[in-house]
């Protein structure tokens, strides 16, 4: 069913079920380290939060959000993460583009609205430039026809946006 997120809860710690990014949030969170946080803190994070989990953790809890949800299917992977960047925390932020980086072959021209959304919002270089190298370049590799035309048209258009994410990540694709 296209357009609706159907993720499919697994027991949390506590019995109870657990999202995606309830399971990404929560383990992150275990793998902070009070050194990372304040050392986080004193580099630029564009004012988002921070947890103090590493990019191993990061990466590594996502691989196991997804073994955990087998299954998720485009507008999942999606949906996913978009709660997660919309959270403001630095590391789920990062989870998400973990996420759309594994899945990048299933993206699609269209998922460019989203991405622009994240670029426009994404505040620092360390998560603009994984989107733009790891996940947009890719996808508009991939891309042909009248939608490899629209999605260059749109990459354009960042190149002369307001926003300062959406020309970084234009100069890098």
């Amino acid at each position: 069913m296209r357009g609706v997120c159907h993720l499919v809860p697994t027991p949390g710690e506590d019995g109870g079920v657990e999202s995606p990014a309830a399971f990404i949030d929560r383990t992150l969170r275990a793998e902070a380290s009070e050194w990372r946080t304040w050392a986080d803190r004193d580099a630029s994070v564009g004012g988002l939060r921070v947890y103090g989990a590493s990019v191993g953790a990061v990466r590594g809890t996502v691989r196991d959000a997804l073994r955990r949800h087998r299954g998720l299917e485009h507008d999942d992977i999606t949906a996913l993460a978009s709660e997660l960047w919309a959270t403001g925390v630095f590391e789920l932020r990062l989870a998400a583009i973990v996420l759309l980086q594994g899945q990048v072959d299933s993206l699609t021209g269209n998922d460019l609205t989203r991405i622009e959304g994240f670029l426009r919002d994404a505040r620092v270089s360390d998560l603009i430039e994984p989107l733009a190298v790891d996940v947009v370049r890719p996808l508009l590799a991939r891309l042909t026809g009248v939608e490899a035309d629209r999605a260059r048209r749109i990459v354009n258009r960042w190149a002369a946006a307001d926003a300062e994410g959406l020309r970084a990540a234009a100069s890098l694709v």
